[in-house]
């Protein structure tokens, strides 16, 4: 019974994240940067800069263009991953239709920093829902799977790409300003997730850590290594500590899988740097 209140709560909790994550983007794009037709990095930078060259409805724009990522993250991450994704741009895509946010400011500089702030702060709380409303990290991930080239480094060069593309089709000032706009946005993306780092070591110490390895292993596609300690509280008996390397977007998946096993699990969350090769490069390449 626990367990499914646990589960509820944590699904509760996560449908608010998203839908505060939709509505803080919504409001952040229709209020901010449409109006004066700036632009961002990433997708919905994509989808500024075609809407702003065509006329098309961002609205459309954002969902047609991440239907590419939806699918990459359903073969990267998993259903549950790829199904809330799916919503939330769903939602995202509605709400800048239906909601009546109207523009706050002409100031320039203003406009930059406050859109990339809620739009920025949009894509950081579905994140910490388990999904996400734009879908560049997902490339960046699939990418560096298969290059040598980490995923910070990865999103730099395809931000660069579209503001270089803006400067060329609309002006330099519209770029320089896009990427004040991708500063505040990134920034803020960092600091509601925690940190600006693309992995997370995650130390677990459980009963039931068989059932957890074996998860990790076959389900999530990740190595694990095994520690072996000791109790120091209480009676003293030894203990296997799990300890594995998983990515940002796939940290929800895996608490709410070790919640599932085993509710009174203790979890330490690491923030590291981007790394490359071990048991981590080698799983995701088969």
């Amino acid at each position: 019974m626990n367990r499914i209140k646990n589960k509820n709560a944590r699904f509760a909790k996560e449908i608010l994240l998203i839908a505060a994550g939709v509505t803080s983007a919504c409001f952040g794009l229709k209020s901010f940067l449409m109006p004066s037709h700036f632009i961002d990095g990433g997708v919905t930078g994509i989808s500024l800069l075609l809407s702003t060259l065509t006329g098309w409805n961002l609205s459309y724009l954002i969902a047609i263009i991440n239907i590419p990522f939806v699918i990459l993250g359903f073969r990267q991450i998993g259903k549950g991953f790829a199904i809330k994704t799916a919503i939330a741009i769903a939602a995202l895509s509605v709400a800048l239709i239906i909601l009546p946010f109207q523009p706050i400011t002409h100031d320039k500089l203003l406009i930059a920093f406050f859109g990339g702030l809620f739009l920025g702060g949009g894509i950081g709380l579905a994140m910490r829902g388990g999904c996400v409303i734009d879908g560049t990290e997902v490339l960046a991930l699939y990418i560096s799977k298969n290059s040598i080239l980490t995923v910070g480094n990865i999103i730099l060069v395809l931000n660069i790409i579209i503001f270089a593309f803006a400067a060329y089709f609309l002006n330099i000032e519209t770029a320089l300003y896009a990427i004040l706009t991708y500063l505040s946005a990134s920034y803020t993306i960092d600091f509601i997730v925690n940190g600006i780092e693309q992995y997370t070591g995650v130390t677990i110490i459980s009963e039931h850590q068989d059932e957890i390895k074996s998860y990790i292993i076959t389900e999530m596609k990740r190595g694990v290594t095994i520690y072996k300690g000791e109790g120091g509280y209480g009676e003293r008996k030894d203990i296997d500590i799990v300890f594995t390397v998983v990515t940002k977007l796939e940290m929800s998946k895996l608490q709410t899988a070790i919640r599932n096993i085993d509710a009174d699990a203790f979890v330490i969350q690491q923030q590291i740097a981007d790394l490359k090769g071990g048991v981590v490069k080698r799983h995701a390449l088969h």
